[in-house]
């Protein structure tokens, strides 16, 4: 079976190749390794799985439909795995074009190269959490109402579960979203929170602690969600389209989830209080009951054992390079 990974320089992407290459999939990755972070971290990554023989690394942005679609045409792909977008929810409030650039034209063309690849692959796509926007029922569950937006981001990825729910009607292509909750773990990006505080804590600075740190989030361990990832891909049994949850199914604390950071780093968190910021939500709590039934989806990891990897990872990786 070969699948192809969009955004494969990507964090999620990158752990989500190494387990289909360990199982013995033929992986293409696409990425067009733009500098929205660090570009030497994507390349780190990437060059991590170049050495297999079953894996094929392509430059190629989703936004040029047709070389994406000599792409499908090429390569013929059993499954398309989409996880290349514009991520960031404070980021779509200054750059609220590239989103409509990448997660609606760029999702739009991976959708007409499924529509029209001579063998019609299954489709997985991202979806996030953030879609609930504001919900106070908690744990959020997938049949909760998503129309209340609070960030562009949010509204782009609710777009794209309508889009991907058009194209299964109206073509007859399996397109499955999942919901991703907050994910860390080794080769973690670097404008994300666990990141953020790390960098501070360990040049002595003061983390910034939104909402005066009274936030709450489903941090789900990446090797727990390429597992669920892995399980939706290989099932046989999923109808023509669906979305689900994927996360950890306990909400964390944000103050306990700076506690085990700083103790897994060994180091005391200087921390400056701040308002909540525009597009963020109180709280994150999946619900993982659907996928759990759907494919059998059991999370293990909790963020004592999890941020302790994390935290070794950021020290051998950043501290090396300082």
């Amino acid at each position: 079976m070969k699948i192809l990974i969009t955004g494969y320089a990507g964090f999620i992407g990158f752990h989500a190749a190494q387990a289909f290459l360990r199982r013995g999939w033929d992986v293409v990755g696409v990425d067009n390794f733009n500098d929205y972070y660090d570009v030497a971290l994507k390349r780190a990554r990437a060059a991590q799985l170049m050495p297999c023989e079953r894996f094929v690394g392509r430059e190629l942005d989703i936004c040029d439909y047709a070389a994406l679609s000599r792409e499908f045409t090429e390569d013929a792909p059993d499954v398309v795995l989409n996880l290349a977008a514009q991520p960031g929810v404070r980021y779509s409030i200054t750059h609220p074009f590239v989103y409509q650039k990448t997660n609606l034209e760029g999702f739009l063309n991976i959708l007409e190269s499924c529509r029209h690849a001579p063998k019609v692959p299954k489709l997985v796509f991202a979806s996030s959490s953030s879609v609930y926007g504001g919900n106070k029922k908690m744990p959020f569950e997938e049949s909760d109402p998503v129309d209340n937006p609070v960030s562009l981001y949010a509204a782009t990825k609710k777009a794209n579960e309508l889009m991907a729910h058009t194209y299964a009607n109206l073509y007859k292509m399996q397109t499955i979203g999942l919901r991703f909750f907050t994910v860390y773990g080794s080769w973690y990006r670097p404008d994300m929170a666990l990141s953020l505080f790390a960098d501070a804590m360990l040049h002595d600075k003061p983390i910034k602690v939104f909402n005066n740190g009274d936030m709450k989030r489903d941090f789900t361990y990446v090797d727990d969600i390429v597992d669920g990832i892995v399980r939706v891909v290989e099932a046989d049994n999923l109808p023509l389209y669906d979305i689900f949850n994927i996360g950890n199914h306990r909400s964390e604390k944000l103050m306990d989830v700076i506690e085990t950071l700083a103790n897994a780093l060994g180091v005391k968190p200087k921390m400056e209080m701040l308002p909540m910021q525009p597009g963020d939500v109180y709280a994150t709590y999946a619900s993982i009951d659907k996928l759990h039934k759907a494919v059998g989806y059991v999370p293990t990891t909790t963020i004592r054992e999890g941020i302790p990897v994390f935290a070794k990872w950021y020290r051998e990786y950043y501290m090396t390079r300082s």
